[in-house]
C-alpha cells in the first residue's frame, strides 16, 4: 500500500471514530435543529435596523414613520431566540444524548436545563437608583446567551451521563403497578436518578465555587471558551479549520461535518455577539464568523466551486465537463456543490484538489483584510447558507456595498485561481483519451 492510500486509510478512519462519538453527534444535531431559530432572530435584527429604526432604517423618513411604534416587536423576537440560544443548546444536546442513551423522552432535555442552572449564579449585585444593591433569583443574560455556551454543552453532556448510569440501576427505579399507565410509571422511574443528579451537579457546582472563589461559568469562559474564540478570530485559526476541512473533502469525506462541532458553537458564538451589538447601536466586535465563512470562503459551496464551474465553461471544450459544469451551475448558486464535487469528480482528482484546497484560502484572506480595513462591513445578521451569493453579501452585512464588491473580487480570483487546473485536467484527459482509442485500434487490427 503506497503512502497515499495510507495516509487516506489514516484519515478516513479518524473521521468514522469521529463521527461515530456520542457527544458530537449530539452536538452536531443539537445546532441542526437551532439553526431555524438562530435565522429567525438574525432577520428580526436586521428587520428591526434596516426597516423600524428611526435613525437609520426606513422609519426615518416621515412617510414611514409609524414602523418605529412596531420596533418592539422585533426586539422581543430577538430578545426570545439569541438571548436564550445556550439554554435552547442545552435543552437539544440532552435530548439527543438521551436517545443515543436510549431514552425515549424528552425528559433528558429537561433534566440538563435544571442542571445548567443549578451551577449557574443568580444573585447579582446591580447598580440601582445609584446605590448597588443584592438582586436574588435573577438569570444575568451571559449565562442564557452564547458566552455561556461551553459550559452548557459541558453540564448538558455530563448530567445527562450521569443520570443515564443512574437509571441503569433497577434498584434505583420506582417500579409501579402494571394497571398504572406507562407514562406515569417511566416518570415515577426517573425520580431517583433524576434527584440524585440534580443534587450531585448542583454540590459540584457549589463545592467548586467554594474551593476555587470562581462560579463553573467563569472557569469554563477563561479557560476554554476565550482562548477558542480568540484563535478563530484570528486569520491563521480560521485558516486551518478550512484546511482541515477541505482535506476531509478531497478523500471523500463531508468536510463541513467533520468540523461542525467546532465551528458552530465558535462562529455562531461570534455572529450572535455581534448581532446583539448591532441591535443596540455599538461597535461589531467580530470579523470572522459564521456568513464570514459562507460569504467569502465558502462561495458557490465548500471550495469556492463556483469559479471551478466558471472556469471550466471558459477553460476547456470537453463535452463531459461542459455538461457536468452546466448542471452544477444552478444548484452552485444556491451553495450547494455535491454535484460538481463528485461528477468532475473534485474527489481524490489530485489535479482539482490542490485549487479546491488553497481557493478559499486565498478568498479568506482577502475577505479578512478587506474587512478588517473597512471596505467590507463586519457581518451582523446570520443569513441561511443556501442563500445565494452577492445576496448573501448584501444581508448578512446589512447592505454593505464593500461586502458585494469584496466577494466579486473572491469570484473573480477563484475563477482564476481553478483556470489552470482546468486546463491541465482537459489536456490530460483528452491523452487518456488518444491513448485509449489508439490501444483499442491496435487491438482491432492486430492478427489472430
Amino acid at each position: 500500500m503506497s503512502y497515499k492510500d495510507r495516509f487516506i486509510d489514516s484519515l478516513g478512519g479518524f473521521a468514522n471514530t469521529f463521527n461515530s462519538l456520542r457527544y458530537i453527534m449530539a452536538i452536531k444535531a443539537s445546532f441542526i435543529t437551532l439553526m431555524p431559530v438562530i435565522i429567525v432572530g438574525a432577520f428580526s435584527v436586521l428587520i428591526s435596523n434596516m426597516v423600524m429604526d428611526p435613525k437609520n432604517g426606513l422609519a426615518h423618513f416621515e412617510s414611514f414613520a409609524f414602523l418605529a411604534t412596531l420596533k418592539p416587536i422585533m426586539t422581543s423576537i430577538n430578545y426570545a431566540t439569541l438571548s436564550f440560544l445556550t439554554i435552547g443548546a442545552v435543552f437539544l444536546i440532552g435530548i439527543e444524548l438521551g436517545k443515543i442513551n436510549g431514552s425515549r423522552s424528552l425528559f433528558p432535555g429537561l433534566l440538563a436545563v435544571i442542571c445548567f442552572i443549578s451551577v449557574t449564579p443568580t444573585t447579582l449585585d446591580m447598580m440601582v437608583n445609584g446605590h448597588m444593591q443584592e438582586v436574588k433569583d435573577v438569570l444575568a443574560k451571559q449565562f442564557s446567551d452564547t458566552k455561556s455556551l461551553f459550559l452548557g454543552m459541558f453540564i448538558a453532556i455530563l448530567s445527562v451521563e450521569v443520570y443515564s448510569r443512574l437509571e441503569s440501576f433497577d434498584r434505583l427505579r420506582i417500579k409501579m403497578p402494571e394497571s398504572v399507565p406507562p407514562n406515569v410509571s417511566a416518570s415515577f422511574s426517573a425520580l431517583i436518578p433524576a434527584i440524585i443528579t440534580v443534587v450531585l451537579i448542583a454540590t459540584f457546582g457549589f463545592v467548586f465555587h467554594r474551593l476555587t472563589g470562581i462560579y463553573l461559568y467563569d472557569a469554563v469562559y477563561q479557560v476554554i471558551q476565550r482562548p477558542l474564540e480568540s484563535v478563530m478570530q484570528s486569520l491563521p485559526g480560521i485558516l486551518l479549520l478550512m484546511f482541515v476541512a477541505q482535506l476531509f473533502w478531497v478523500i471523500g469525506i463531508h468536510g463541513n461535518q467533520m468540523i461542525k462541532p467546532i465551528r458552530e458553537p465558535l462562529l455562531l458564538g461570534a455572529i450572535m455577539v455581534n448581532m446583539t451589538a448591532f441591535e443596540q447601536g455599538k461597535e461589531v466586535p467580530n470579523i470572522i464568523t459564521m456568513p464570514f465563512w459562507d460569504v467569502y470562503m465558502s462561495i458557490g459551496g465548500s471550495g469556492c466551486t463556483i469559479g471551478l464551474l466558471l472556469a471550466v465553461l471558459m477553460a476547456t471544450r470537453r463535452k463531459e465537463m461542459k455538461e457536468i459544469g452546466k448542471l452544477s451551475l444552478g444548484p452552485s448558486f444556491f451553495n450547494i456543490n455535491e454535484p460538481v464535487i463528485f461528477g468532475m469528480p473534485v474527489m481524490l482528482n489530485p489535479i482539482l484538489a490542490i485549487p479546491f484546497i488553497i481557493t478559499p484560502l486565498i478568498t479568506g484572506t482577502v475577505g479578512y483584510f478587506a474587512t478588517s480595513l473597512g471596505f467590507a462591513g463586519r457581518a451582523v445578521v446570520m443569513v441561511p447558507w443556501t442563500t445565494p451569493p452577492v445576496i448573501n453579501a448584501w444581508l448578512s452585512t446589512a447592505g454593505s456595498m464593500g461586502a458585494v464588491v469584496t466577494q466579486l473580487i473572491c469570484i473573480v480570483i477563484a475563477t482564476a485561481v481553478y483556470f489552470p487546473f482546468v486546463k491541465v485536467a482537459s489536456r490530460r484527459a483528452e491523452q487518456a483519451q488518444k491513448e485509449a482509442l489508439q490501444n483499442q485500434s491496435a487491438a482491432v487490427q492486430r492478427p489472430v
